[in-house]
């Protein structure tokens, strides 16, 4: 069904598909596997023992690579409105090119080095991952008002917006929590110390996570009108 969408429809559709299966699914092995708790546990609890990390690592690594992907498209495509319409400047459609792809990189760093085994070189992952990822989203709403009404509708650009704004306003308290827990683990229960603490963060990072999957999904109808083809010159000797 991907491959029959018109452009390159596909490749935000399969990033989305694929990143909502990658929590999903280390989610559910974690709980069978009585490794977390059902109720909301941090992204990286759910990937942290075997056999979970394995599905985790692998998957949003993947996720990662087509994160990349979708926002060089997305980089490309704005540079082609851009040439008739002039709405951004080529250095702000880079810049935030750029700070997106930092945010692959810091998921590729979640996904490579557990939560346990590494706790700093994951934490900085994570908070690239979030951080980058909210700038990212933040400037990508914004271009899309830029690129009103030839390029996008303001109803779109809308929910963009209001994806931006719940995602920044969730992440701000994630951080904040995050750092009032005074240990590293995994299988939190109700009442001790600091639960208060890691539940409310988890919810904020969950909501961030899920902010980006439903972000992107924004994309698919823009590069649906969009394709890209690889030309190639035969030059004789």
């Amino acid at each position: 069904m991907l491959c029959c969408m018109p452009g390159v429809a596909f490749v935000p559709a399969l990033l989305v598909s694929w990143s909502s299966a990658a929590f999903i699914i280390s989610y559910v092995i974690a709980v069978l596997a009585g490794h977390v708790e059902p109720l909301v546990p941090y992204i990286s609890d759910t990937g942290t023992k075997p056999p979970e990390s394995g599905v985790f690592g692998f998957m949003i690594n993947i996720s990662a690579l087509l994160a990349a992907i979708t926002m060089y498209i997305r980089y490309l495509l704005i540079e082609k409105q851009n040439e008739s319409s002039h709405f951004v400047r080529s250095s702000c459609n880079m810049f935030t090119l750029c700070i997106g792809l930092m945010g692959c990189t810091g998921m590729g760093i979640v996904a490579t080095f557990q939560e346990l085994a590494v706790p700093s070189v994951h934490d900085i992952g994570a908070l690239v991952a979030f951080g980058s990822g909210v700038v990212y989203i933040t400037l990508q709403s914004i271009i899309s008002y830029k690129s009103c009404p030839r390029w996008n509708t303001y109803f779109v650009c809308h929910i963009r917006m209001a994806i931006s704004a719940i995602s920044c306003i969730a992440f701000i308290p994630m951080i904040v929590f995050a750092s009032k827990i005074s240990m590293t683990k995994i299988d939190w229960t109700p009442g001790e110390k600091d639960y208060t603490y890691h539940f409310m963060s988890a919810i904020c990072e969950w909501t961030v996570a899920f902010g980006f999957i439903f972000f992107f999904l924004t994309f698919i109808r823009d590069f649906q009108g969009f394709s890209l083809r690889i030309s190639t010159e035969i030059h004789d000797d």
